[in-house]
């Protein structure tokens, strides 16, 4: 189903689509669930909106896939715009299929984006200092969402087949318990846009993985394609992986938006052979300033 086509329904399953094109951002796509926490500003891109040509048409957030690094200046900043930000506040992750996590204080902003990076193998981020924007990418994978209310703390984390094997987001709440004292039972978490399970195929040794993983899930999990493929749920595997931490059912939002189904509005790796750009999951504490902002 096309995103455009989708309707407002239970606010734990649906992400809507805001654009502020008009005022200098962009469109990002956004769970009620996470709104609703009352602590964090977030959202998850579409190609819409930026100033990239060709493979990367038009909103692409990564500065290592080929394309000009003024045009992703330039989409940074519209994104920034859109979560009320500034390119300086952002935090980027390193990502190469970890389950390591790092909690990000205000020295860290602007690495990856405007300094360099003094870390490395970085899945995820979290922090409990307003205004910092935590930045992961994505065009297949899983994003992760965290906004804890309690302890006013946020995160957000990549998690692949391989991140979602490791328990990236048992890994992220972890983190932030022992950095916040955050709860799980308080924790706001969301499932965001990535592969469906119809558009994602994998190896046998990958879902047999799985099933050593999560015992009892395998049909949940996993079905056979043809021989020696199977097709895979990560949405699910995550889910599960989230609930088991101890995410209550109730603050867990799980996306129904694939990426591999929606290539003109999304990028992903699999729909064009790994000629694409990124998209982004953004999330930033609220300072005081945005508690003010009347929208």
């Amino acid at each position: 189903m096309d995103i455009r086509d989708f309707k407002k329904a239970d606010s734990r399953v649906v992400m809507e689509l805001e654009d502020d094109s008009r005022t200098g951002g962009i469109p990002m796509l956004k769970f009620p669930l996470l709104n609703l926490a009352g602590i964090a500003e977030h959202g998850f891109t579409t190609r819409e909106g930026g100033v990239s040509q060709g493979i990367f048409s038009s909103l692409n957030l990564s500065y290592t896939r080929g394309d000009e690094k003024a045009a992703v200046d330039e989409n940074f900043h519209r994104a920034a715009v859109s979560l009320h930000a500034e390119i300086s506040d952002f935090v980027l992750t390193d990502q190469t299929h970890t389950a390591n996590v790092r909690t990000v204080t205000r020295a860290d902003c602007g690495k990856g984006i405007t300094v360099n990076r003094d870390y490395t193998d970085t899945d995820g981020l979290v922090t409990n200092e307003p205004g910092i924007v935590l930045a992961a990418f994505f065009a297949d994978c899983v994003p992760l969402f965290f906004a804890d209310p309690v302890r006013r703390a946020v995160g957000v984390s990549h998690s692949g087949w391989r991140g979602t094997i490791a328990r990236m987001g048992r890994q992220t709440i972890r983190v932030m318990q022992e950095a916040y004292g955050s709860r799980p039972q308080d924790i706001i978490c969301a499932i965001g846009p990535s592969v469906c399970q119809t558009c994602y195929e994998v190896s046998g040794d990958v879902a047999e993985r799985f099933m050593e993983e999560f015992p009892g899930e395998g049909r949940k999990l996993c079905y056979p394609s043809a021989p020696g493929k199977f097709q895979l749920n990560l949405w699910k595997a995550n889910e599960i992986v989230l609930r088991d931490a101890g995410i209550l059912k109730e603050h867990l939002a799980v996306t129904n938006i694939c990426t591999c189904c929606n290539p003109g509005l999304l990028f992903s790796h699999r729909a064009t052979n790994g000629k694409r750009g990124n998209l982004g999951a953004f999330i930033k504490l609220k300072t005081e300033s945005d508690k003010c902002r009347i929208s």
